[in-house]
């Protein structure tokens, strides 16, 4: 064996991967699903069958996403630390822009309605996150998944998502 190949100190250790920050939205988002199962159970059986098809798989996707992360601490590849939702400190101000069109979404969506708020919640996010570049493509693809949104899940499954005045114009010309 070349002794050269072993000449780095025994000290010497790659850092780890800060995982803990990257679980925040999957464990929020299977409580929120949790908590989404629990308040269908009086909507249409069209609704509690697409919810629980959705809600399955991200299920699976956050278990496998948890299992990776796990095995990763095992393999002193990575820990838990929580030090990535703050750093780097130049992205926090787009992550409160972020958390305030959130925040906003939920505001809005009982007057604006599902389509518009989704509309204008997923075009000013891609925006955002792509720094402003793109823009057709940003207005595009929100119009196309708010349009799809609204046709799968108000028109199609007649589930009670809030109306705003694009879904009672559509009521009336449908």
């Amino acid at each position: 064996m070349d002794p050269a190949i072993n000449d780095q100190p025994k000290s010497e250790t790659r850092e780890k991967r800060h995982a803990g920050g990257e679980l925040v939205i999957p464990v929020a988002a299977v409580l929120f699903t949790i908590y989404y199962f629990v308040t269908i159970i009086d909507v249409p059986w069209t609704a509690q069958v697409s919810a629980l098809f959705v809600g399955t798989i991200l299920f699976g996707l956050v278990g496998v996403f948890v299992i990776k992360t796990v095995r990763a601490v095992r393999a002193r590849d990575a820990d838990f630390g929580m030090q990535a939702l703050v750093q780097p400190a130049s992205l926090i101000p787009k992550r409160l822009v972020l958390f305030a069109l959130t925040f906003g979404f939920i505001l809005f969506v009982e007057y604006l309605g599902f389509t518009i708020t989704t509309f204008v919640f997923l075009c000013s996010a891609m925006l955002l996150l792509g720094n402003g570049r793109k823009k057709l493509l940003a207005v595009s693809v929100s119009a196309i998944l708010s349009l799809a949104g609204w046709a799968l899940f108000i028109w199609a499954f007649d589930t009670r998502f809030p109306a705003g005045p694009f879904e009672n114009l559509m009521k009336s010309v449908l």
